[in-house]
């Protein structure tokens, strides 16, 4: 009796093995939940979906309230990324806490990458067809943080897959640095010269607020 049971669960057993892999091999892939903190659109029409990778988990959460779900998609980052022009191949690809980041940006981009290590287990070969953005939007802080992640993530971009910058598919969200405000009127300028401009044009009070970042405005 007791090894008609041992069969009896063996085969319930294998059978669930068998379904479950099979399973696993016939669903669609989703990005959303292999990709950390990624928040995908609704459309599927790639010639309207836009990727956003910003700066951080508080800029997530305020882009995630200003965007338009149907066809904006945003991937964080976390920190201060690997400065992939003075790194070589294997260290781009090592799978620690820092270069995790780049892989997860480039699982979300989908084009695969278009330089070859033998670190490289979880990106395939560069194939623009495969691209799921018509747009990749580098979003951060106008701040000196905010610039150097932005850099960051370009030379990444220049060094891995040069091809989107080279075919217009990469695009920058300029944010400004001041707010200045007129009784009648309000004016956004993106650096110091800008400021200086607009105060010179400005008859009257006004008030002046900086930027404070993309996750606190």
């Amino acid at each position: 009796a007791n090894q008609v049971l041992v069969n009896k669960r063996s085969r319930e057993t294998a059978e669930r093995t068998r379904l479950n892999t099979r399973k696993k091999l016939t669903e669609k892939i989703d990005i959303a939940n292999r990709v950390q903190k990624f928040v995908d659109c609704r459309t599927k029409d790639i010639g309207r979906r836009e990727i956003f990778i910003v700066e951080g988990d508080s800029a997530l959460g305020a882009c995630k309230l200003s965007r338009d779900a149907e066809f904006q998609a945003i991937i964080p980052v976390r920190g201060k990324i690997l400065n992939c022009l003075k790194a070589g191949d294997d260290k781009i690809f090592k799978s620690d806490i820092i270069n995790d980041i780049i892989i997860d940006i480039l699982k979300v981009l989908g084009c695969g990458v278009e330089v070859q290590s033998k670190s490289n287990k979880e990106i395939s070969n560069f194939d623009l067809g495969n691209l799921r953005w018509s747009k990749v939007i580098i979003c951060t802080d106008a701040d000196v943080d905010g610039f150097q992640i932005r850099t960051l993530i370009l030379t990444m971009l220049y060094r891995l897959v040069p091809t989107l910058i080279q075919e217009g598919y990469v695009y920058i969200a300029e944010s400004p640095l001041y707010e200045i405000n007129t009784k009648d009127k309000t004016y956004f300028a993106y650096n110091e010269t800008e400021k200086a401009e607009i105060l010179g044009r400005i008859k009257g009070k006004y008030t002046i607020q900086r930027s404070k970042g993309l996750g606190e405005n």
